[in-house]
């Protein structure tokens, strides 16, 4: 039996035609040399992996496999950073930065090598990259980012212009050969049965509730024993503080076109504002393709302006290239950008045994898979190039100014407090809205389901205690401060939250 893979939003995304296998709860206690916690492209990496070296391996996730923020990408596979290369070296220095650029690139040919040996059917192809600025703007970004990619050694071409577009002119643009692009859920759905068979254990609908001196504890009361332990949840769930101090959460959007095949050569375009647009074709069928458009970030929980945003890039779009036909999907996804633009994979701070992957940055599909690589290499007391650049625990004084302005950024989101609630009453909503209210000192996050019956929650965040506010595109209520989401129910969806939000009785 399969299901429609998506636990993490209302929206669908162009993927989640794909049906992955289903898996069932964890109703046992287990004793394995390594539990993950998380089932996206980190996790189910990490598995791969693991189970390959000859390890024994359990996978939990609270939701459906993939059904998280992997479900939600655009499928970049890329190892041209958000950042840019010369604010890395700025950053790292040129060391650092050349092993960031080659440990994306590995990434990719990691996924290529896995696809090729267990015969995964799913649309991977290696493709060129395009970095160009918009119009008028000038091209200094362009020189830099190309001196830059040249102290480090990568390859780095030059064109007259991005060919997206008939029509539309990028004027002189960076070239980055051999890139790649694939489906991420087919590439899942074949990760997962390779893992399965293998003997690995992967059980969904299983909440961990804590983590703990070699035992994963589930909110049914089972323990599962394990040497090393993982904790793939795009956010961690077993750290309460440190981590979340150096990253903070984004949303961002993404529009699928339909394209008559071959109008858009296949191919990785980014162009350079803050925030950037990204685009990608995919394959729909014989005849058409999609175009996936994306961009407009904003940090998680402040702004609920979905249908501007989606609005937004599209107008961008149909002013560059005037034959897009109708939009098929629009969907958001959560990225977690870390404070100097690096990921954090590794051993958790202060935890023997314990090891994360998160701090995506935009780049989780190849960062996933450097966790794929690293944290086994981690496990078997291996050395590996890659552990000091990604250390969780590193400090970086360069990047002091942005963990400044994202943590007053967090600590000004603490203000929602003192605000009012909304105008508007319980009975003037429609089925799928939230609203939230204020019942004196309190705040109240109430729901209306499509049947009509209402669901009271404190809107009180578990994980430090912001207050959540409604995402009307996801139906969810989204935490400003650390990224914790919830379903329209209170459910805890997205860490590090893993707790629900707390019921609310009017007295």
């Amino acid at each position: 039996m399969e299901t429609f893979c998506n636990n993490s939003g209302a929206s669908i995304s162009t993927w989640m035609e794909v049906e992955l296998p289903t898996y069932s709860k964890l109703v046992k206690d287990l004793k394995v040399d390594v539990c993950i916690v998380g089932a996206g492209i980190a996790g189910l990496t990490c598995a791969y992996t693991l189970l390959k070296q000859g390890k024994s391996v359990v996978v939990l996730d609270r939701g459906a496999t993939a059904g998280g923020q992997t479900a939600r990408t655009s499928g970049h596979l890329t190892w041209i950073l958000d950042d840019r290369y010369e604010h890395l070296i700025s950053l790292f220095g040129l060391e650092s930065a050349k092993l960031a650029a080659e440990s994306h690139a590995a990434a990719i040919d990691y996924i290529e090598k896995i696809v090729k040996e267990e015969k995964i059917d799913c649309d991977f192809a290696r493709v060129d990259g395009y970095l160009f600025v918009p119009p008028h703007d000038s091209k200094d970004i362009l020189d830099k980012e190309r001196e830059a990619i040249n102290q480090i050694g990568s390859e780095v071409k030059e064109a007259d212009r991005a060919p997206f577009s008939q029509t539309f002119d990028t004027g002189r643009c960076l070239l980055f050969p051999n890139q790649a692009e694939f489906h991420v859920l087919k590439y899942l759905k074949g990760l997962c049965k390779t893992i399965t068979g293998m003997k690995g254990e992967i059980y969904t609908d299983t909440v961990v509730e804590e983590i703990e001196n070699g035992t994963v504890k589930t909110h049914d009361g089972h323990n599962i024993s394990a040497k090393s332990i993982i904790v793939a949840t795009c956010s961690p769930i077993n750290d309460r503080y440190y981590i979340h101090t150096k990253q903070s959460a984004y949303r961002t959007y993404i529009v699928a076109f339909k394209v008559k095949k071959g109008l858009i050569p296949p191919g990785l375009y980014w162009d350079t504002p803050d925030p950037y647009h990204y685009l990608r074709v995919q394959k729909k069928d014989d005849k058409y393709d999609w175009l996936l458009v994306g961009g407009e970030d904003h940090r998680t929980g402040q702004e609920d302006k979905n249908e501007l945003k989606y609005s937004t890039l599209e107008k961008w779009a149909r002013k560059r290239i005037p034959e897009l036909e109708e939009v098929e999907f629009k969907w958001s996804g959560q990225v977690f950008e870390p404070v100097d633009s690096l990921a954090y994979i590794g051993q958790n701070p202060h935890d023997e045994n314990v090891y994360i992957v998160t701090g995506d940055s935009g780049n989780g599909l190849t960062h996933g898979t450097i966790a794929g690589m690293l944290i086994p290499d981690l496990i078997n007391k291996k050395s590996n190039p890659w552990e000091a650049v990604y250390k969780p625990s590193r400090k970086t004084l360069a990047a002091i100014k942005e963990f400044t302005e994202e943590n007053l950024n967090t600590a000004n989101q603490y203000l929602d407090w003192l605000t009012p609630g909304e105008k508007k009453t319980v009975e003037a909503m429609k089925p799928g809205e939230g609203i939230l209210l204020r019942e004196g000192l309190k705040k109240v996050a109430v729901f209306k389901d499509e049947k009509g019956k209402l669901h009271f929650n404190s809107a009180r965040c578990p994980h430090l205690h912001g207050c959540v506010q409604w995402n009307s595109g996801e139906k969810s209520w989204d935490c400003p401060c650390h990224g914790s989401r919830f379903d329209g129910c209170g459910k805890a969806i997205t860490g590090p939250a893993f707790g629900n939000l707390e019921k609310y009785e009017s007295k």
